[in-house]
C-alpha cells in the first residue's frame, strides 16, 4: 500500500472522529444549583426546560455547595445558570443593606450583577423562599408565640442550631441576635441546612431558621414564628445566567423568560415535600412539573382545560343535589 493510500484512508478515520470531538454540535448549557432540596428540584426545572424549549443539550452540575460556592461558579465559567435568590444576593453577595420593597431588590441586584460580573438575573419564578424562623408546635402552642418577638423571653433556655451559612451571613443569624435582642443559652449549632429540621423536632435543638417554602415544615409538625420587625429582606427565586451566554444562545434568553412566574409558594412547598417527606426523586417530582406546564401551554390545552372545569361543575352540583 503506497504512502499516499495510508493517509487518505487515515483520514477517511480520523475526520468523523474529529468532528464528533472537537464541537460539532452546540456546547451544553451547564446549570447549576446548591445543596438543598429545593435547589436539587429547580435546577432539574430549569434544565429539563431549556432542554425542552430550545434544541441545546444541557449538562447538570447540581448540588455544588452553598451560595458563595455557586456565585464563584458561576463567575468562573463553570456553569451557566444557577437559580439564586434576590435577598440572598443583596446582602450576601452584594453586602448590601436589606431592603423591604421586593421591585427595588431585584432591580439592586440585576445592575450591580451586570455591571460588576456580567451576570443577568432573568425573570423571577413567581414564588418567594424567605428565611422563617421555626420552633417545634407543640412549644409554640404552650407558650403561645406567634412571633419571632414572643420568642425572646424564652431563648435564654434555649438551645438554637442554624445551617453553616445562616450562622455567618450579615442577613443571618448575627443580625436576627441584634434586630430582636435575643440572647440564647447556649452557642447556635452548625449543621447542614437540611439537618436542622429534624433536629429541632427531635428536640436537640429549640430554634432553627428554615426557607418558608420548604415541605418538612408540616410534615414535621414545626411552626413559624413571624417576622414581626421584617428583618428579613425578600428572597424572590430567579435563575441568574452569564450574559455571554444569553448574547451567544439569545433561545436560552426566551426560553427563561418563558418560564418566569410560573411556580407558586404552594407548588414549591408541594414538590419539596414529595421529596423530603414522601421520599420522591427530585429529578421525576422537577421533570413532572415540566411535562405538565408544557402540557398546559400546548395548542388546544385552554379548550380541553375548559370542558374538564364544565364537567368538573356539572359532577359537583350533581354531588351537592345528592347530598
Amino acid at each position: 500500500m503506497s504512502r499516499r493510500t495510508l493517509l487518505a484512508l487515515l483520514l477517511l478515520v480520523l475526520l468523523p472522529w474529529a468532528a464528533g470531538c472537537g464541537g460539532g454540535g452546540p456546547e451544553p448549557v451547564v446549570v447549576g444549583g446548591k445543596n438543598f432540596t429545593e435547589q436539587d428540584v429547580l435546577g432539574e426545572i430549569v434544565a429539563t426546560w431549556i432542554e425542552r424549549t430550545t434544541e441545546l443539550p444541557v449538562e447538570r452540575r447540581l448540588h455544588l455547595g452553598g451560595t458563595f460556592v455557586c456565585h464563584r461558579a458561576l463567575r468562573g465559567g463553570e456553569i451557566d445558570v444557577y437559580v439564586e435568590y434576590t435577598g440572598t444576593g443583596l446582602t450576601a453577595i452584594l453586602e448590601r443593606e436589606p431592603v423591604q420593597d421586593p421591585d427595588s431588590v431585584y432591580r439592586i441586584v440585576d445592575r450591580s450583577y451586570r455591571q460588576r460580573w456580567g451576570l443577568d438575573w432573568t425573570a423571577p419564578l413567581g414564588f418567594e423562599n424567605t428565611f422563617v424562623i421555626l420552633v417545634r408546635e407543640a412549644t409554640a402552642d404552650s407558650l403561645g408565640l406567634e412571633t419571632v418577638s414572643d420568642a425572646v423571653p424564652h431563648a435564654g433556655a434555649w438551645t438554637p442550631g442554624f445551617g453553616y451559612e445562616f450562622t455567618e451571613r450579615e442577613d443571618g443569624f448575627p443580625g436576627l441576635v441584634e434586630a430582636y435582642g435575643l440572647e440564647f443559652g447556649s452557642r447556635p449549632r452548625a449543621m447542614e441546612l437540611g439537618l436542622t429540621y429534624r433536629a429541632l423536632a427531635e428536640g436537640r435543638i429549640d430554634l432553627t431558621a428554615g426557607n418558608s417554602t420548604d415541605g418538612q415544615i408540616d410534615a414535621l409538625d414545626l411552626a413559624v414564628l413571624r417576622d414581626d420587625r421584617r428583618y428579613f429582606p425578600p428572597y424572590d427565586a430567579a435563575p441568574v445566567v452569564r450574559r455571554e451566554l444569553l448574547e451567544r444562545r439569545p433561545e436560552v434568553a426566551r426560553s427563561l423568560e418563558r418560564l418566569g412566574g410560573r411556580i407558586t409558594t404552594r407548588e414549591m412547598r408541594r414538590m419539596n415535600r414529595a421529596v423530603d417527606g414522601e421520599g420522591r426523586s427530585y429529578r421525576a417530582v422537577a421533570r413532572e412539573w415540566v411535562e405538565r406546564e408544557l402540557s398546559a401551554d400546548a395548542p388546544g390545552a385552554d379548550t380541553a382545560a375548559g370542558a374538564a372545569a364544565d364537567t368538573t361543575t356539572v359532577d359537583t352540583a350533581a354531588d351537592a343535589v345528592g347530598r
